[in-house]
Formats: C-alpha cells, sequence, structure tokens
C-alpha cells in the first residue's frame, strides 16, 4: 500500500451517518486532530489530510526497535508543564493519565555535567567557579560596582545560575543581549528583595528562581521585554513540575485520532487552497495523482513554512504578510542508541547535562525500554543558528560530529559496540514543519499579540490553528489551545450563516 492509500486506522471506510457540514482539517497533528474530534463531537463529518506517513506532527516518538520494549527518545516534544491544564486534560480524556511520569529535566540532576569557563564539572561542584566567572564578568561590565555591598554573594549566585539556564537554552542570537539584560536591570531589582528564603543547597549557593519570581512578580515588570519572555521559557523548561508520557508522547495523537470516526488520510499533501464564497477548494497530492478537493469548511492546522508553499488564492492581503512575518525556530535533535545507559554508572540518573559547543544539551531519558534492548540517550538538543548549522550537514556527518565532541564529557561513547544506532531530525528542513516552533522570543506582549490575532484569523470558510496561532507557542497546550479555538470560530461561522440562510428563506426579496 503506497503512502497515498495510507489510511491511519481501521474506522476510516465507514460511511458518515451523523449530519453535519463537510470540514476537511490539513494537517494530523495533535492541533488537527483534536480539531477533528472537537468538530466530530459537535456533528461535523470531517476528514483529515496529512501529507507524511505518521501522525502526530513534532509530537514524534522514535523507537529504537520494534515491540513494546524497544527504548525509545523524543525527536519532538517531549515534557508538560503542570500548568497547561489543556494538555493534561487531554491527557485525562484520552485515558492516558495513568502514564503519566515526573520529567527531569536540565540541571535537576547534581551528577549532570555543565560546561563552565574551567571545564566540565558536575552540577554539584559548579557552583564556586560559576559565581567567580559571574563576579570577573561583573568586574568587566560593572567595574563601579565591584565592592558594592548589595552585590553579596546571594545575588551573585543568582546571577551566576541565571546566566548559566541563559546559556543552555536560549537562542545565540539572543545569548549576550540577554545576559546585557540581566546585568542591567535584573539585579538591581532582585538587590532590593531578600534572597534569604530562596537559597538552597547545603551551602546555600543555590537560588530557587521558581519561589523567587513567585514571591516577587514585581521584579519581572521592571525587565525589558526580551528578558521578560524568556524568563517564561527558563522557568517552564527548569520547574520541577514537569511531565512525560511513559512510552511515549505520541501516545496522546495516537489515542485522539482512535477517537475519530472520519479518515485521516496519509501521504495526502495539500499544494493548494482557494477559498471562495461558498466552499474552499483544495489541491491534494496522493502518491502520483494529484486531485481537487472541495469542503464546506476547512481548518488548516499546518504550519505556515508550510502553507508559505502552497498555491493560495483568495487570502486578503494581510492574511498573506502574517503568512510571510511569522518565523520559525530551527530545531535540530540527534539521538543514540547505546548497548546500555552507562552514565548511571556515574551517578547520573536522568535530567539534562549542558555540554555546550555544537552539542548544547544532552538529555537522559526515563528507562522505559525492557532490559536488554540497550538504552536511549537524547544526545543533543539544539535552536536557533546552532540548529540550522547542524541541519545543513549531512547525517552522517552531523551525527559524528555529536559522537566526537559528546565523547569529551562521555568517553563511554567511543567503546566498541557501545554505539548500536543514531538517528536525527533536524526540524528546519522537515518541509510540513519548517521549524520546531514559532519563534517569539524578544517581542514585546503587544507585538506578540497582535501577531496571534493576524495569524488565528480566519479568512471566509477557511480557519487555522496550531501553535503559532497560540499564546503557549512551542508547546503541546499551544496547539490544543488553538484548536479549540478554530473550532469555536467555525461554529459561529456556521450559526452566523445558517442564521442568514434561514432569513432568505423568510424574506427572498431582502436578499436582493
Amino acid at each position: 500500500m503506497d503512502a497515498a492509500s495510507q489510511i491511519w486506522h481501521a474506522h476510516a471506510f465507514e460511511k458518515f451517518e451523523r449530519p453535519g457540514r463537510r470540514v476537511v482539517v490539513i494537517g494530523a497533528g495533535i492541533s488537527g486532530l483534536v480539531t477533528a474530534y472537537e468538530l466530530e463531537c459537535r456533528g461535523y463529518r470531517v476528514r483529515v489530510l496529512e501529507g507524511t506517513t505518521r501522525i502526530g506532527g513534532r509530537i514524534h516518538t522514535h523507537r529504537f526497535g520494534h515491540g513494546p520494549g524497544a527504548p525509545s527518545v523524543e525527536l519532538g516534544a517531549m515534557r508538560i508543564p503542570a500548568h497547561h491544564h489543556h494538555a493534561l486534560e487531554y491527557i485525562r480524556r484520552m485515558g492516558l493519565a495513568g502514564k503519566l511520569r515526573t520529567f527531569t529535566t536540565l540541571l535537576s540532576d547534581e551528577n549532570a555535567f555543565l560546561r563552565t569557563e574551567d571545564g566540565f564539572l558536575r552540577i554539584r561542584e559548579a557552583s564556586g567557579p560559576l559565581r567567580e566567572n559571574f563576579r570577573r564578568e561583573l568586574e568587566r561590565h560593572r567595574p563601579w560596582q565591584r565592592h558594592d555591598e548589595r552585590l553579596d554573594d546571594g545575588i551573585v549566585a543568582f546571577g551566576a545560575w541565571l546566566t548559566a539556564i541563559v546559556d543552555a537554552i536560549a537562542p545565540p542570537d539572543l545569548r549576550e543581549a540577554l545576559r546585557t539584560d540581566l546585568r542591567r536591570q535584573l539585579l538591581d531589582l532582585v538587590a532590593l528583595v531578600d534572597l534569604g528564603p530562596h537559597l538552597r543547597g547545603p551551602a546555600r549557593d543555590r537560588v530557587d528562581l521558581h519561589s523567587l519570581f513567585s514571591a516577587h512578580p514585581g521584579i519581572r515588570a521592571g525587565c525589558s521585554a526580551r528578558l521578560n519572555s524568556f524568563l517564561d521559557d527558563i522557568l517552564a523548561e527548569t520547574s520541577p513540575d514537569l511531565l512525560r508520557l511513559h512510552g511515549g508522547m505520541d501516545a496522546l495523537p495516537r489515542a485522539v485520532a482512535g477517537r475519530l470516526r472520519g479518515p485521516v488520510l496519509l501521504g495526502h499533501r495539500v499544494t493548494g487552497i482557494e477559498v471562495c464564497d461558498d466552499l474552499v477548494r483544495l489541491t491534494v497530492r496522493a502518491g502520483s495523482r494529484t486531485v481537487e478537493e472541495h469542503a464546506d469548511l476547512v481548518v488548516c492546522t499546518a504550519p505556515f513554512p508550510a502553507v508559505r508553499r502552497m498555491r493560495l488564492r483568495g487570502l486578503d492581503a494581510d492574511k498573506l504578510d502574517v503568512l510571510r512575518e511569522v518565523e520559525y525556530c530551527p530545531a535540530t535533535k540527534v539521538a543514540v542508541h547505546c548497548r546500555e545507559a552507562f552514565w548511571r554508572e556515574g551517578g547520573i540518573q536522568g535530567g539534562a547535562s549542558f555540554t555546550g559547543g555544537r552539542v548544547r544539551q544532552t538529555y537522559y531519558p526515563a528507562p522505559d525500554g525492557a532490559p536488554g534492548q540497550g538504552a536511549a540517550l537524547l544526545a543533543s538538543y539544539t535552536i536557533g543558528d546552532e540548529a540550522a548549522r547542524l541541519g545543513r550537514m549531512s547525517a552522517r556527518r552531523r551525527h559524528r560530529l555529536v559522537l566526537d565532541e559528546l565523547s569529551v564529557v562521555h568517553p563511554e561513547l567511543m567503546t566498541p559496540g557501545m554505539v548500536l544506532d543514531v538517528v536525527s531530525v533536524a526540524w528546519g528542513n522537515v518541509a510540513w514543519s519548517g521549524g520546531g516552533c514559532a519563534y517569539r522570543w524578544g517581542k514585546s506582549d503587544e507585538r506578540c499579540a497582535e501577531e496571534l490575532r493576524r495569524a488565528f484569523h480566519p479568512v471566509g470558510r477557511l480557519f487555522f490553528a496550531g501553535e503559532h496561532c497560540s499564546t503557549a507557542s512551542a508547546w503541546i497546550e499551544g496547539g490544543i489551545e488553538s484548536a479549540l479555538r478554530a473550532v469555536e470560530a467555525v461554529g459561529r461561522h456556521d450559526r452566523a450563516h445558517r442564521t442568514a440562510t434561514a432569513a432568505d428563506r423568510h424574506d427572498p426579496a431582502g436578499a436582493l
């Protein structure tokens, strides 16, 4: 069976029995699947068109082998913050709540590594060198405050660890700007509060950022838009309340797809969209065939870089402009199937190392696989320009570079027979995504709100969803949030259309 004729589940050939208007959903990522599910719950007849040969979009669990015991790694979304209520509600509704587990993240395992000016150090050993390096940095950039009593050890510890997190998480084009904002703005604001209740560790040389910002939300009011927007990501990615799905994040899209009555057609790539007064006309490439399909309504959940490659007709100038303006951030992941979880012998039970260089972040997934089948290692996770550089390499060269660079931290990788397989995804090169997520870091709240409004705004019978149309871009939460908004917009349009039709039937002269 070729890709053009693949249908995701066995019920796809059943006839639609319930009355309702015909809706086509473009994309079988989480936003497309939730859109289809919610529309069916409201009585619509829905078809999902997916250009690739799998569902899930940027939720992409890779398994090294077949069968339930194969070790897995997330090449796409890998965590859910505990305050992302839409995502957790869908996990509950799909019967997956029992699979929720804690996700251990960056800097959470004391035996993981941190790259510093003094080389690679265990996180438990890094506080002293980080603080000394940060003091030297302050002396270079703020020499007048070299002996300022306000910059006590607690403030220096705050600045040192926050700088380390910025270096680990921020895309390269933002790093120095964020460091500058930290030195010029945030340190002075933090100096006005009592850090004592937020100091952690045996030597009280670590600052709990989450408790600090929760107790003193006014600190952020004095930050630049650039720093303030990125603090959201820092707090989310280093939260102790992150969650994952045992056995793979792809359980969520698979469960939603399994609830659909209508078909999810794989290998059906939409190449053209024309918005007409009474329908939407789609051009669809399915294998070697190109077909035209009409729908009463269409919800496009494809990322805007993919939409830009379609032939678009009937869209207004503002919509075409925002399609071009929304930026996507490259993201590249490289995963290794290892013979054994050698890092556990070194005391690393999970979490992640900041390995810097071209590797950036290395995650140690929980051992979900069966004993004797090896272990998965997310060797490299990069975003921004560093991800783009890795993405431009051939897969073979990319894998070799990551293994060589990471072996400085983990020489066990060079042991004969240790590496069984290597896989990677450069999301910036994937035609149907164009990047890992919509890029909104550094933009003001007002600019983000305006971009969101324009991205979401429907054109006639064509509606839009996806994390780029949400307030939680880069997260599963955003995909689901946008889907729910799109479904409500479809409902409003449909009710208005039916009201107008009923009025025309009662007063035909008024339609002239």
